[in-house]
C-alpha cells in the first residue's frame, strides 16, 4: 500500500520505497482527505457561518477531485498501471492503519517530511501514528 498526501515529496519518497518492495504485487494506492468541519457552516458561538451548504458540497468536491488527482499522479508517474487508488476521508493515520488491516496490506509505504523536535511535537506525524500502530510493516522513506 503506497501513500501519498499529493506532494512532490511523498512521490519521490515512494519511488525510493517502491525500489525496495517485490515487483509485480498486488499495489493499491490512498491519500486521505481531512474531513469537512462543521462549524464553516454552523459557526460557532456569536461567529455565524461562513458557508453555505451548496459551497461545502463545491469545496468538497474540489477536494475529492484534488485526492484522487494526487492518487493517479502517483500511478502514472511511478508506472503502475495495475494498481488500485483509494481515496478516503478522515484522520490520515488513521484511515491509513485501517485500511491496512482490512485489505490487508502486506506493507505500507509512505513518505516524512523530516520534521523534528518542535515542530513535530505539535504538528504530529502521520508516519509516526502508521508506523505505531499499522497491523503490518511500515517503510517510512524520507525524500531527497
Amino acid at each position: 500500500m503506497l501513500c501519498t498526501d499529493g506532494s512532490g515529496l511523498a512521490l519521490d519518497a515512494l519511488r525510493q520505497g517502491l525500489e525496495l518492495l517485490v515487483p509485480g504485487t498486488r499495489t493499491v494506492v490512498v491519500s486521505v482527505m481531512a474531513p469537512f468541519d462543521p462549524s464553516l457552516m454552523t459557526g460557532t458561538g456569536f461567529a455565524g457561518g461562513v458557508m453555505t451548504p451548496d459551497e461545502r458540497d463545491e469545496a468538497m468536491e474540489k477536494e475529492q477531485s484534488e485526492a484522487q488527482l494526487a492518487v493517479d499522479e502517483v500511478v502514472s508517474g511511478l508506472g503502475l498501471l495495475d494498481a488500485e487508488t483509494i481515496v478516503r476521508v478522515g484522520d490520515a493515520g488513521h484511515e491509513i492503519c485501517e485500511l491496512a488491516a482490512s485489505l490487508p496490506a502486506s506493507v505500507v509505504v509512505i513518505g516524512t517530511h523530516g520534521h523534528s523536535g518542535v515542530r513535530r511535537a505539535m504538528m504530529g506525524s502521520t508516519s509516526d501514528y502508521v508506523v505505531r500502530n499499522a497491523v503490518c510493516p511500515v517503510l517510512v522513506q524520507g525524500a531527497g
